[in-house]
């Protein structure tokens, strides 16, 4: 980058020193009207931003995914059987862990650039 396309974008810093000055100036002049004005006005500013916060949505970026529709391309064994390869039983006789039989998806169609 060169030093024109540098001092092009405003620094964050510049902007919130405007938004300072900005507002402390009328501030400054409501306290120089009246001190009881000024400390309301102050308490009223807080009290919206409190308020502002309070009823802005928050995203909820935690929450896991829908479900997809269709099994994601490259998954080697995508398709179902219902045909059972082996069975096999557990040590006690009770649990028994059904192998399907497997069957290579067909390949996933290419993608162009």
């Amino acid at each position: 980058m060169t030093t024109a396309e540098e001092e092009a974008e405003p620094s964050r810093a510049a902007g919130g020193c405007v938004l300072a000055v900005a507002a402390g100036v009328p501030l400054a002049v409501v306290f120089a009207a009246s001190r009881d004005a000024g400390v309301l006005t102050v308490w009223g500013v807080v009290v919206a931003s409190c308020g502002w916060q309070w009823r802005r949505r928050v995203s909820d970026s935690s929450a896991t995914p829908p479900p997809r529709s269709t099994p994601p391309l490259g998954d080697v064994y995508a398709d179902e059987s219902t045909e059972v390869e082996r069975v096999v039983w557990g040590p006690e006789g009770v649990v028994c862990t059904l192998h399907p039989k497997r069957q290579p998806a067909p390949p996933a169609p290419r993608r162009s650039p």
